[in-house]
């Protein structure tokens, strides 16, 4: 479980396919300390498990073996070496939980439509598939490449998000463009209720 708080940005290393998975390899600095390997990292929003870890200088690399699954849902399969990532260590229990409950399973791609400044901040449009849409409301929460952040606006197939400075500038945010994918996670709880009120309509 994690929050959408992103700890760091990371940098793609290389990413590497084998007969059985896909190596990506990833340099980080604070998410590395004490990580031991089999532990979970929230890696674009997407949760990873830590496979091995050596150290380069200050500075840990961490490798992850992808199935094909996760390659094929994620963001990851346009990334490249000296690409930035978000990256967030698991929840403590004793942990703050400063965003909202994420889970690290990517629900679909969404697709930058509009990334301009708007004065200090920055306004964020994205296209996001109907099972993505349909779990959003105003003012609720949606992590895109996790980050938890706050819908300011849903129309029929995209929604619209602010980004404020700091944001903008401790995520991987700063390196997309218009037309880029975009990791997207509903809000648990909107799952939940559906689940909860499809069964009651059912009975």
């Amino acid at each position: 479980m994690f929050t959408g708080i992103v700890e760091e940005t990371g940098v793609i290393e290389k990413i590497q396919p084998t007969d059985k998975s896909i190596a990506l390899t990833i340099r980080a600095q604070a998410c590395g300390r004490g990580l031991k390997p089999g532990a979970s990292v929230a890696v674009n929003g997407c949760c990873l498990t830590a496979a091995k870890i050596s150290t380069r200088g200050k500075a840990k690399l961490i490798q992850f073996d992808l199935l094909q699954e996760s390659w094929s849902r994620t963001n990851f399969q346009f990334a490249k070496a000296g690409s930035l990532v978000n990256l967030e260590r698991s929840l403590r229990a004793d942990g703050e939980l400063g965003g909202h409950f994420v889970t690290g399973h990517v629900d679909g791609l969404g697709r930058i439509t509009r990334w301009e400044r708007a004065g200090k901040d920055h306004v964020l449009d994205i296209t996001a598939p109907v099972d993505v849409m349909r779990y959003l409301i105003f003012k609720g929460s949606v992590t895109v490449d996790g980050i938890s952040l706050t819908v300011a606006a849903v129309q029929k197939k995209c929604f619209r998000i602010w980004i404020i400075p700091h944001t903008f500038s401790v995520t991987a945010l700063r390196e997309r463009k218009l037309g880029d994918a975009v990791n997207l996670e509903a809000d648990l709880l909107g799952k939940y209720v559906e689940k909860f009120l499809a069964a009651r309509s059912a009975a």
